[in-house]
């Protein structure tokens, strides 16, 4: 038998019985197993997979979507109604989904919509033309649309984030709600007692869950919850810099705010500024996030930072495993977030007492 990674007999185009030869197995095993076909043991799909991909195979497309019914595409429909909501993590998301598809001999299949009745039209229309077996939906919704289409036409799908009813729902989240917590007690820790929040738009699951976690970090630290000193519905800087003015006006202000996004921390920034309030001097910030502004705003944020490289990567594999039958109550992930400490959070020796309007 030939060695796994030896290249074919004969010049030109690598086939499934080249791979076949060098493993030593039948074609019709090669083909299931690149084909993900369940009653191929993981092992062996792996196997294959590699070495197909190191002797050069390409699968006919056509041929693979006859036999199988599938496009081997993986869907995602960019919203450009909600550009900056998207613009933090987008080139690297779409870096690791391109990857993990690769790796698996699978396209990434890209539409944009204007609004989340166009996104559905365009999930609408790629399932009809059979260019994706499944979604990646991200942004999860509270009530989500996307959802309900895919659940009703019995499409594959995966979520980057959460939503109100998981019931057949595999999904990949950063435990957004664990930071908010933490962020929380870091401020308590360094002697903050007025603690704000910003919010982002309670259409998004991230936001009901960024609330909870404030929340309860508030009750760990003993502190009291001031509705004056809280905002929501920010998903922009401009938003966050109205929020930001409205917060820090209370008639006993914030020493320290947290923030559901760095976009609205952005905001929040202008808006201190606009007040006289000095970010990392008489206000700290904590955030969420970790897009590049934030590393490069004066001074630089502290936030928690999301690898959405890694993010991308993970979401196209459990897609692909939920397009080949797994159980989606199987392809749920939860990770911890990671704290970057900048300087906009204040240190320990941090007097609240030297602060315009701060409590006594």
């Amino acid at each position: 038998m030939q060695p796994e990674d030896a290249p074919a007999t004969r010049s030109g185009r690598v086939t499934i019985n080249d791979v076949a030869k060098a493993l030593g197995l039948a074609k019709g095993t090669v083909s299931r197993a690149l084909n993900g076909y369940p009653d191929i043991a993981e092992s062996t799909r792996l196997r294959v997979t590699r070495t197909a991909t190191r002797m050069g195979y390409r699968p006919s497309a056509q041929a693979q979507a006859i036999r199988t019914g599938r496009a081997r595409s993986l869907g995602l429909i960019l919203n450009t109604g909600n550009a900056d909501l998207h613009r933090p993590f987008l080139t690297d998301f779409l870096d690791g989904i391109s990857r993990a598809a690769s790796e698996e001999t699978w396209t990434l299949t890209v539409a944009t919509a204007t609004g989340i009745e166009d996104e559905v039209a365009s999930m609408i229309r790629l399932i009809e033309e059979r260019k994706a077996d499944g979604f990646i939906l991200p942004r999860s919704m509270w009530e989500d649309p996307r959802i309900a289409l895919c659940r009703e036409r019995q499409v594959p799908f995966v979520l980057y984030g959460r939503t109100r009813d998981e019931t057949d729902c595999a999904w990949f989240d950063i435990a957004g709600e664990e930071a908010m917590r933490k962020a929380v007690l870091r401020l308590a820790g360094f002697g903050h007692k007025r603690i704000g929040f910003i919010n982002g738009a309670y259409k998004y699951t991230f936001a009901h869950l960024r609330r909870e976690g404030f929340l309860a970090g508030m009750e760990e630290a003993g502190l009291e919850v001031d509705p004056t000193i809280m905002a929501e519905g920010v998903l922009e800087i401009s938003e966050g810099e109205t929020a930001g003015r409205a917060v820090l006006s209370a008639d006993i202000p914030p020493t320290a705010v947290v923030c559901a996004l760095d976009l609205a921390a952005l905001g929040l920034y202008r808006a201190a500024r606009w007040m006289g309030r000095k970010v990392g001097e008489d206000l700290a910030v904590i955030s969420y996030d970790g897009i590049p502004e934030a590393a490069n705003a004066k001074p630089p944020l502290t936030t928690f930072s999301v690898d959405n490289r890694a993010a991308g990567e993970r979401l196209a594999r459990l897609l692909i495993a939920r397009i080949r039958g797994t159980d989606p109550t199987h392809l749920r992930e939860l990770v911890p977030p990671r704290l970057v400490a900048r300087e906009s959070d204040l240190p320990s020796n941090f007097d609240p007492d030297r602060t315009a309007g701060a409590e006594t």
